[in-house]
């Protein structure tokens, strides 16, 4: 689609990061825009900016964990402004350590925001698309999973957040595949970003009062201070992805990466598989970091 002006986007996770740079394109573009966050204070300055820019805005304070809240999104969406074009199921949460050391409240938290909250998106949003389409048939719709390098990959230390960016993979294939089948006025696409400087690593500040966090393990100490250093010192910025995202919907592309140059280990990983060999060790090329993380965790 060529053609954005006077269009809908929603757009979760809007407050910040990803969300809020394709908010910005968006109005650019001429579109309402629909911004969902969890946090009220940031989603009210970025709803203003965005207001700023002529943009019809529509700000919603959403969890989108909770199935309720999403299927509220939907309804307060097809009030004001009718089917979206545009979902960006974005909203995401960071979270490390060794993989038997999360909690049950660890796993429920980043389950529920990362694979569960793209779900939601899905299930509410899917259905208005596709039924805009039957109505009309100039109608175009795109959806947009928000996963990660880590859906392609299985860093070590990072084993939650690992789980559900495979999932929201899986999840967004297959949603391109069965809207293959029944349509072709709505597109599904999947972002798989690597380390960009969005705040994810900063996730514990949004995380609810009935997921209490116990304290961190020595292991997810590490994987704070190593995903702040990566995520801060990353050169691809925020609003370049969300560039890549508005293209790759203008050109019809389901991935959208932000660092193409990675595919090479995600080559190593299949070619793994295919060979039944064990997997690669993630530390081939850079065997001092390997070291120093094993040295860390292993330290009495």
């Amino acid at each position: 689609m060529s053609d954005w002006k006077g269009r809908t986007a929603v757009i979760t996770g809007a407050a910040s990061g990803f969300g809020l740079e394709a908010s910005r394109i968006a109005a650019r573009r001429g579109m309402n825009v629909v911004m969902a966050d969890v946090q009220p204070d940031a989603l009210e300055l970025s709803a203003r900016e965005i207001e700023g820019l002529g943009a019809q805005v529509l700000r919603v304070k959403v969890d989108v964990s909770k199935a309720a809240e999403v299927e509220a999104l939907g309804a307060a969406v097809q009030a004001r402004f009718g089917a979206p074009h545009f979902v960006f199921n974005n909203a995401g949460v960071g979270a490390g350590g060794l993989i038997w050391e999360h909690t049950l409240k660890d796993w429920e938290w980043v389950v529920g925001v990362n694979l569960m909250g793209v779900a939601h998106g899905v299930r509410v949003f899917t259905p208005m698309m596709l039924a805009a389409a039957e109505r009309d048939p100039a109608y175009r719709g795109h959806i947009v999973n928000t996963a990660s390098m880590a859906g392609l990959l299985n860093a070590p230390n990072m084993g939650v957040y690992n789980v559900t960016k495979h999932a929201v993979v899986s999840l967004s294939e297959t949603l391109y595949q069965d809207l293959a089948l029944v349509s072709e006025q709505v597109h599904a696409h999947v972002l798989c970003p690597f380390f960009v400087p969005t705040g994810i690593h900063q996730s514990e500040r949004n995380r609810p009062a009935d997921m209490p966090t116990a304290a961190p393990t020595k292991s997810q100490l590490i994987a704070q201070a190593m995903s702040a250093k990566a995520v801060t010192s990353g050169k691809v910025t925020a609003a370049q992805v969300a560039q890549f995202v508005y293209d790759a919907m203008d050109e019809n592309r389901f991935y959208v990466f932000s660092h193409p140059k990675s595919l090479a280990t995600v080559q190593t990983r299949l070619e793994d598989i295919m060979g039944l060999r064990n997997p690669t060790d993630p530390f081939a090329s850079r065997p001092e970091i390997g070291a120093q993380l094993r040295e860390a965790l292993r330290a009495k």
